[in-house]
């Protein structure tokens, strides 16, 4: 799927496409660091996470990638598992809202980032719709910053709701949110 940059400076066409992560970790990690801002200590952590993720049963990522190859964004995610860290930190926040049930039969969206030079042009929008629209459950979860951000203007544009707010997962500096939406994601125009 080809994204056709639109108004601003003109920026290669982007493609998204299945990648290997696992030999791209620099890469995908360069770009979280600029677009999420991180340090080198939280890179090489990251590092650690990422490849064990990508070990888990039913893991996938996309790359955005330009014509020349550079890696300019990537999301990837895998089926919910109650067991993995990141919903024993989650659920006590989802059961106080009655949400609990979502992390059930639900693909987690563990990390979708764009580089800011290509951030606004439909990218992370063509990642998480690309990604989705190929998983067997019948709807996806994921954690965002908790602030009004460009991010979650687009996560509910696509049908993604908050299930709980003001999450703290240890070490973060600031807290989350979880949202939740039926898949396939809404399209909007």
């Amino acid at each position: 799927m080809a994204v056709h940059p639109g108004g601003g400076p003109r920026i290669p066409d982007v493609v998204v496409q299945p990648v290997d992560l696992s030999t791209r970790i620099d890469e995908a990690l360069q770009v979280q660091a600029v677009a999420f801002g991180l340090g080198r200590d939280e890179i090489e952590v990251r590092r650690h996470i990422v490849h064990r993720h990508l070990l888990q049963p039913g893991a996938r990522a996309l790359g955005a990638l330009t014509a020349e190859g550079d890696l300019v964004g990537f999301v990837y995610g895998m089926p919910n598992d109650r067991r993995h860290w990141w919903s024993t930190v989650v659920e006590p926040y989802l059961r106080r809202t009655g949400s609990d049930g979502w992390l059930d039969d639900s693909f987690v969206i563990t990390e979708l980032h764009v580089h800011p030079v290509f951030q606004g042009r439909g990218i992370g929008r063509s990642l998480i719709t690309t990604i989705t629209d190929a998983v067997d459950q019948p709807r996806s979860i994921l954690s965002a910053i908790d602030v009004e951000s460009p991010a979650r203007a687009l996560y509910r544009r696509l049908g993604y709701r908050d299930l709980a707010l003001q999450v703290h997962f240890p070490s973060a500096p600031s807290p989350y949110a979880v949202m939740g939406a039926p898949l396939p994601l809404l399209r909007d125009n």
